[in-house]
């Protein structure tokens, strides 16, 4: 049974980092795509971040480029966050797919976490 499984989420001020982390088990995760979208209040789920299979290729929103940083080691996803804004609130979400058909596209991932929730205040 495939399951995704994220933390390190929490209550921080602007300008602060945080580092989310996303245990995958169930099956070897080493060629899927792996990403993070987030769902602020109110809001639709929204791409964040992705990372390829083997050559780790990775793909950033415009919003968030240059400030989050995505990584994978083995079965575990990472998300570092630096700068965090207010707007970066939200609940994070890891998800992973042996293959995409768009990045950004949540309709394109068929495993998805339960979430982590991030605070950012101003």
């Amino acid at each position: 049974q495939v399951q995704l499984v994220e933390s390190g989420g929490g209550l921080v001020q602007a300008g602060d980092s945080l580092r989310l982390s996303c245990a995958a088990s169930g099956r070897t995760f080493s060629t899927f795509v792996m990403g993070w979208f987030r769902q602020a209040p109110g809001k639709e789920r929204e791409f964040v971040a992705a990372i390829t299979g083997p050559r780790e290729r990775t793909y950033y929103a415009g919003s968030v480029q240059g400030r989050f940083t995505i990584s994978r080691d083995k079965n575990t996803l990472y998300l570092q966050m630096n700068s965090l804004k207010p707007e970066d609130t939200g609940v994070y979400y890891c998800a992973a797919s042996a293959s995409v058909s768009s990045y950004s596209a949540a309709r394109s991932y068929d495993y998805w976490g339960e979430g982590t929730r991030v605070t950012v205040s101003s």
